[in-house]
């Protein structure tokens, strides 16, 4: 899918392995061999002949599938062979891998923190995992010269690794991610009941409460097995949230309120603006820019000119005709620094962000 393909490009481009094999079912191997993803792939039913030599494999399916195939792959994988996931729940793979453990075979738990819109393999991109929090919970009887290794592996396709305990990802995740998706569900079931015998809710329905239910629009089948295997945290922090509404009802109408506004106004200003994922911060500068053909090309060629590395780029306002900002970010402050200086003295209205 999305994230094995991308997995295999980002691997080809960093020139990070010597073959890339991919086991799937026989059409979406001929389009990840046609996209460049794999160099060749095997059906299922083969999938002992397609890990092996192999020196590590991802499990990039669906979390149910990902269960199953654990049981497949851990048996006959070899000596040395590192085993991962990207599975967006992490405690329950991980305690499967460790019931089914081998020596020499060691299991460390994946979750990038990348997606896009589109899914399938021919949505791949080489690039999904630039600046990308790449959560990564190793088995206890990984040794650290093999994590090590893998953490270098994963800076080296462009994301950020960050190593914790399965059960701590699956509790972050239940209350920045689970959590999230559950209260744009039931609120959009909610106003969509409202709807249904006025008609003019869905009608007013503008930017905050679109920018709020966004999620609202996943599909089910993506959310049914992490419902399945982070089901007692997400609805421990589904209770929590209960209390926290309930707290705040009661303080409607009152000044005591205001408090609960200002803290919430403090801890998502904290919240870092340009972190894919976890939390990963860049540093920002902001450019005013006028609308011509060639600009950013203009100011992408002056900070590569002077080795300054653009890390992301966003379009934030634009006036057709006449211009607008952008908003670059760097990986420290340093660079962002002397992306001011360099794109001031071309004549740009620049400033950190």
């Amino acid at each position: 899918g999305l994230i094995g393909g991308s997995l295999g490009l980002a691997c080809k481009r960093v020139k990070a392995c010597r073959e890339v094999v991919g086991v799937s079912r026989p059409q979406t191997v001929e389009e990840a061999v046609r996209i460049g993803a794999v160099d060749r792939g095997v059906d299922y039913a083969d999938l002992p002949d397609g890990i092996a030599g192999a020196d590590a494999v991802f499990l990039c399916t669906p979390i149910s599938r990902i269960l199953s195939l654990i049981e497949e792959v851990i048996p006959c994988a070899g000596a040395g062979t590192v085993v991962s996931d990207v599975g967006s729940t992490k405690a329950e793979v991980v305690a499967k891998a460790g019931v089914l453990g081998r020596a020499g075979v060691h299991f460390i738990g994946g979750h990038p923190m990348a997606g896009s819109e589109k899914s399938g393999v021919t949505a791949a991109d080489p690039f999904l995992f630039q600046n990308a929090i790449y959560v990564l919970t190793p088995a206890p009887d990984v040794s650290e010269p093999v994590q090590e290794r893998f953490i270098a592996f994963v800076r080296r396709i462009g994301a950020q690794p960050v190593v914790m305990p399965p059960e701590v990802h699956d509790r972050v995740a239940a209350a920045i991610s689970h959590l999230p998706q559950m209260i744009a569900t039931a609120l959009v079931s909610m106003v969509g009941q409202m709807d249904e015998g006025d008609g003019r809710f869905l009608r007013l329905a503008a930017g905050g409460f679109r920018d709020l239910t966004r999620i609202a629009s996943s599909p089910y089948d993506v959310w049914r097995d992490i419902c399945a295997t982070n089901g007692p945290v997400i609805r421990e922090m589904i209770d929590r949230y209960v209390q926290r509404l309930i707290s705040l009802r009661e303080r409607v109408g009152d000044d005591a309120l205001g408090e609960d506004f200002g803290h919430a106004n403090r801890v998502r200003g904290g919240i870092p603006k340009d972190s894919k994922g976890f939390l990963h911060a860049l540093h920002e500068i902001l450019v005013v820019a006028e609308d011509r053909p060639g600009v950013i090309a203009d100011i992408a060629g002056a900070l590569a000119g002077e080795r300054i590395n653009l890390n992301d780029i966003e379009v934030l306002k634009v006036r057709e005709g006449e211009g607008g900002t952008l908003r670059l970010g760097f990986d420290t402050r340093q660079a962002a620094e002397r992306a001011v200086e360099i794109l001031s003295k071309k004549g740009y209205l620049v400033r950190l962000r």
